[in-house]
C-alpha cells in the first residue's frame, strides 16, 4: 500500500496483480511525508538499485488507532502499522475521512481464474511436493479480491485498473495524478510460476465451478469469463 501525500493518492494493493511492480513504480513520485508499507526483501533491493524510496512511515500514529489497535497494543504490547495488503476498510478509519475522501484511490483486479494459477504457484513455491491446483483451491482462504477494495459490499475506490490492460492503466495514472511521467514496472515476483501454460488448462470443470462461486463479485462487477485455451493448429 502506498499512501502518497505528494500526489493525493492511495494506492490499495490486492493480490497477484502485478500491486509489488505498482507499488515499487509509485516510489520514485513518494516524498518523505509519504507512507510506504513493506514488502519482501528482494523487491526493497529492487527498489534501492532502482534509487527509489523504500518502505517508510508505516508507524500507525496513536491518533489514528482504532479499537483493535489499541486492543493490540495492551494485550499484546505491539504497535500498529499500515500493511502491504491492507483493504480498504482497515485503511479509511486509519487515515481519516478527510484524507479518504479527497485522494484519489485505487488498485488492480485481475481475471480471477488466471490469478488462482498464479496465486497457487506462488504460495506453494517453496514447498517440497506441491499439492494438485484442486487441492490449494479447498484449502485457500480469501481467493477474492474484492473484499480488500470494497467496504460494506460497495467498491470503495476511485478507479479500478485491469490488470489485462496495464498499459492504459498506466497512462490512466500519469493524467489522473498529475505524475511528471509515465509509471514504469519493473518486474517482481514474475520466477514464481514454473508452468506457463495458458490458466484455463489447469482447471476441471469442478476448479472452474469453485473460482466462479468465490469470486463471483469480481466476476459479475467486470464481467470476466473463463477463457478456454485456443488449440494451436496440427501440421
Amino acid at each position: 500500500m502506498i499512501v502518497s501525500h505528494a500526489h493525493r493518492f492511495i494506492f490499495v494493493k490486492t493480490l497477484k496483480t502485478a500491486g509489488t511492480s505498482m507499488e515499487i513504480a509509485l516510489s520514485q513520485f513518494c516524498g518523505p511525508q509519504d507512507i510506504i508499507t513493506r514488502i519482501r526483501p528482494e523487491d526493497e533491493q529492487t527498489r534501492r538499485d532502482l534509487g527509489l524510496r523504500g518502505r517508510q512511515n508505516d508507524l500507525l500514529p496513536l491518533a489514528r488507532y482504532q479499537p483493535a489497535d489499541w486492543h493490540r497494543l495492551f494485550f499484546e504490547r505491539r504497535r500498529a502499522w499500515y500493511l502491504n495488503h491492507m483493504p480498504a476498510r482497515d485503511i479509511r478509519p486509519r487515515l481519516g475521512a478527510k484524507i479518504w475522501d479527497s485522494y484519489t484511490k485505487f488498485t488492480i483486479e485481475r481475471n480471477p481464474w488466471d490469478c488462482a494459477v498464479s496465486r497457487y504457484f506462488w504460495d506453494t513455491r517453496d514447498l517440497p511436493d506441491r499439492p494438485t491446483f484442486a487441492d490449494y483451491l479447498a484449502s485457500a482462504p480469501h481467493l477474492s479480491n474484492f473484499p480488500i477494495y470494497a467496504i460494506d459490499g460497495v467498491v470503495a475506490v476511485d478507479h479500478v485498473i485491469r490488470y489485462e490492460n496495464l498499459d492504459a492503466g498506466l497512462d490512466w495514472l500519469q493524467d489522473a495524478l498529475h505524475l511528471p511521467e509515465r509509471p514504469i514496472l519493473p518486474r517482481a515476483k514474475s520466477a514464481a510460476r514454473p508452468d506457463r501454460r495458458p490458466y484455463s488448462e489447469l482447471f476441471t470443470p469442478a476448479t472452474r465451478d469453485f473460482v466462479a462461486r468465490a469470486c463471483a463479485r469480481e466476476i459479475e462487477l467486470f464481467g470476466y469469463q473463463f477463457e478456454a485455451a485456443i488449440p494451436s493448429e496440427k501440421l
